[in-house]
């Protein structure tokens, strides 16, 4: 299977929106922090100095990833919004997804990136354990689903 990562355009904002739209409606229900960025990528995600990452399959979106700027003190970007069509499960979007943001990370001298998740997602805890993130406490979320807040340290 031959995947392409390729930087966000407008032409894949409703797959964009679409496929974080039904993990979410899956598990939980959507909130109003998700209608935020995934109605307006551009605006909450890509102009305030964030990224976000398709990965495609023939052409066709299968996944997406992103990295939201932060103002916060102690992380430069946190990682979000990572989804991958259900039907591509297991074949490895996922990593190649978040190696890709964590690079892209790097590339802007990023000390530290966080995310937010929840434990019943226990696929992506694993892919979140495999990129090198650990659990951490402490900051204030605006999901009601998060339950687990995890970190990558990029430098010392």
């Amino acid at each position: 299977m031959s995947i392409r990562l390729v930087n966000y355009e407008s032409k894949y904002k409703d797959s964009f929106k679409n496929l974080n739209k039904e993990w979410i409606e899956k598990y939980f229900i959507m909130e109003a922090a998700d209608y935020k960025s995934l109605d307006n990528p551009v605006e909450y995600i890509l102009q305030p100095g964030g990224e976000i990452i398709v990965a495609l399959y023939n052409e066709n979106p299968v996944g997406v990833c992103a990295l939201i700027k932060s103002d916060h003190e102690k992380y430069d970007f946190e990682l979000a919004k990572m989804a991958v069509d259900p039907k591509y499960h297991g074949k490895g979007i996922g990593i190649l997804l978040g190696e890709k943001i964590i690079e892209r990370a790097v590339t802007r001298k990023a000390k530290c990136i966080f995310l937010e998740s929840n434990t019943l997602l226990n696929p992506a805890i694993n892919l979140y354990r495999k990129l090198g993130f650990t659990e951490v406490k402490g900051f204030e979320s605006p999901y009601k689903r998060a339950n687990i807040q995890m970190a990558l340290i990029l430098t010392s």
